[in-house]
């Protein structure tokens, strides 16, 4: 599989469409059932760690990483999904990514009372390591508290699939990634699909290209999903979230 990188400079951002964000109930429902901080203690369990003052329980951070090339030139193109997840979650937790640390677009927030990074790295994607890693190392973060957003040219369009852990399957982001964690690949990563390159056309030009209407408009609602499967994974652990996004797709497909 074909990967590409390229090099421009600058920031966008695109916004989520408000009537598309109206139409799906499911995500302000799971917004509604984050407990509180006194309410939350024994979720994410697997984020806890001994507090040394007094034995409490302090939740350790996940880091969540959209890929993507920086630049106008390549905002709202198939290989910048990452990104637009990232943002779609920024949005909607009021998160703003306001900072460049780590050579990445960064902002601290949470989901409920669970403490959360969000990171657009702005190395290109063939590089992206070079930010993920130091982020990984300094806040010694669990790489099962990782989650790395990209595209994937062997999913069908606006699909998504979270694994726990895996290879790179050829793209070039999650080499990189793979490379600075010293070969370790046991960190989780939610793929987008973007489908397949139309006839003969090349896929590095493929992935560079904008989207329709109608492709926006189920990449949309894919975001929505994609906003939910986050908010259950860091809320509810790994497998609630994977049997939401993963059980219900594979049923259409096989429809």
């Amino acid at each position: 599989m074909l990967r590409v990188s390229v090099a421009t400079s600058g920031v966008g951002r695109l916004p989520l469409t408000s009537p598309l964000r109206s139409c799906l109930g499911l995500s302000r429902g799971i917004r509604e059932r984050m407990p509180s901080v006194s309410a939350a203690s024994s979720i994410a369990t697997s984020s806890a760690s001994p507090d040394v003052a007094g034995g409490a329980q302090m939740k350790l951070p996940w880091l969540i990483v959209g890929l993507g090339n920086p630049g106008k030139l390549y905002q709202g193109t198939r290989h910048n999904v990452g990104f637009e997840m990232i943002d779609v979650i920024a949005e909607a937790e009021g998160i703003p990514l306001s900072k460049m640390q780590f050579k990445a677009l960064f902002g601290k927030g949470q989901i409920g009372d669970v403490p959360i990074m969000l990171a657009k790295p702005q190395t290109f994607m063939n590089a992206s390591g070079e930010s993920v890693g130091p982020i990984v190392s300094y806040y010694k973060i669990p790489l099962n508290q990782v989650l790395v957003i990209y595209d994937d040219l062997d999913l069908p369009f606006a699909k998504l699939r979270l694994l726990p852990k895996g290879g790179h399957g050829g793209h070039n982001g999650m080499r990189s990634i793979i490379k600075h964690l010293k070969e370790n690949r046991e960190f989780p990563r939610l793929r987008i699909g973007i489908g397949r390159p139309p006839g003969k056309m090349d896929s590095a030009n493929f992935v560079l290209r904008q989207f329709n209407r109608q492709e926006r408009e189920e990449l949309d609602f894919a975001f929505q999903r994609g906003l939910d499967a986050v908010r259950l994974l860091v809320l509810e652990g790994f497998n609630k979230s994977a049997t939401y996004v993963n059980t219900a797709q594979s049923q259409m497909l096989n429809k």
